[in-house]
């Protein structure tokens, strides 16, 4: 699969004006992932292609050639570069395609190969002004521990679920200023919570609004789902929350799974793979909180006549047949709120689904009480450790 789309590539670039003369080649998105020297972002003299980069539309995924030249249909309102290891995007990982957009260059930067490194796994912010001063206490904490990198598996915001554009984008400019002050790269995805105005009957949003659903978060954090790579290790951030009507549950659309496929396509068998989401593909939660057929969100929900669990994700096991043709050792959710571990091995291969407690507040389930807070996990050689809860530090029932 990899020569075949390296053959596409060097064979669209020899065919020059004669190809660009169609209005299939005028709607396609090229550019250059380079080795930016001076990290600038722009390409100056001297500066060299790298081959063999991923880049992605959120549905075809190539490899640069050798000249570090990539082409994408011009599928979505976005592209991004999966970074390899060894490098770090200059700027942000991923680009909007507009009406007028032509190339689209990807400026990268070598930092040193880790063999040892840790990362901090967060989840359910809900930011907004009453409780940003918990998303600070976060932040405090994850900067003195000088992770490689932060991930924060999605609520990320109040409610844009059921609002008005006006407070929605307040709560995202919020997100987008206390984001910005972290000191390691933040890598996010997005939870229910983030799907703007599709509760209707309360939100008053057409679903012609320009930001409605996914769209507001594509605006203010780019894609939903994509891949990068560190320490000989492929994170791989995924949405496993789709909406039917005005109701969110858990899902991987089809588009997103065809995705998938393609992006591990491009990885070594053996390398390990690490997802992260907000809905988890399975929790015990349910059991422990107890069943519920209360609104807003009831514990089970009907899309096209197939009853199913709303809040893991429904179609978890064609996810996982993808997932399981290489080393998927760890998978990383939220929603819960609480802190979770589930293992389990097949044929060899050891998997555990974890989730974070919320960073928002507290929970309690069946009497429990699960204290604010988030993991820090380190990685030796590849092999990713139990991870260490870190408390907040600030419940009231502590």
């Amino acid at each position: 699969m990899l020569r075949r789309t390296l053959f596409t590539l060097h064979l669209t670039a020899g065919l020059g004006a004669a190809l660009f003369a169609s209005g299939a080649q005028q709607r396609d998105v090229t550019g250059v992932a380079f080795i930016d020297a001076n990290k600038n972002g722009v390409r100056d003299a001297g500066e060299t292609g790298l081959a063999h980069v991923v880049v992605s539309n959120q549905d075809a995924v190539v490899e640069t050639d050798a000249s570090g030249a990539y082409r994408l249909p011009r599928a979505s309102d976005l592209v991004f570069v999966s970074a390899p290891d060894g490098y770090r995007t200059v700027g942000a990982f991923w680009r909007a395609v507009e009406t007028e957009t032509s190339a689209i260059d990807f400026p990268l930067s070598p930092i040193p190969r880790a063999t040892r490194f840790t990362f901090v796994h967060a989840s359910d912010l809900h930011i907004s002004p009453a409780v940003v001063a918990r998303t600070q206490r976060f932040r405090a904490l994850a900067d003195a521990l000088n992770p490689a990198f932060v991930l924060i598996t999605g609520d990320l915001v109040k409610d844009a679920l059921r609002v008005g554009e006006a407070e929605a984008t307040g709560y995202y400019d919020l997100l987008a200023r206390e984001a910005a002050l972290f000191k390691s790269p933040l890598w996010t995805v997005p939870g229910n919570h983030e799907n703007f105005g599709i509760e209707r009957d309360k939100s008053h949003v057409s679903t012609a609004h320009p930001l409605y659903g996914r769209k507001m978060y594509h605006h203010y954090r780019g894609p939903d789902y994509y891949s990068f790579n560190v320490g000989g290790v492929h994170f791989v951030g995924l949405n496993t929350v789709d909406i039917d009507d005005q109701s969110y549950y858990g899902h991987v659309d089809s588009v997103q799974l065809a995705w998938l496929e393609r992006d591990l396509a491009m990885v070594p068998a053996r390398t390990p793979v690490v997802t992260f989401d907000h809905i988890p593909f399975f929790s015990s939660f349910e059991a422990l909180s107890g069943y519920s057929d209360d609104p807003p969100a009831p514990t089970l929900i009907t899309v096209a006549g197939k009853t199913a669990f709303r809040h893991t994700v429904s179609n978890a096991a064609a996810v996982l047949a993808v997932l399981r043709r290489h080393r998927h050792v760890l998978a990383l959710g939220g929603h819960i709120h609480a802190g979770e571990q589930i293992v389990y091995e097949v044929e060899g291969v050891r998997t555990r689904f974890n989730q974070t407690p919320a960073i928002v507040g507290p929970n309690e389930g069946a009497g429990m009480q699960f204290v604010s807070g988030f993991t820090l996990y380190t990685v030796r050689n590849g092999v990713i450790d139990a991870g260490r809860f870190m408390s907040l530090g600030i419940d009231k029932e502590q």
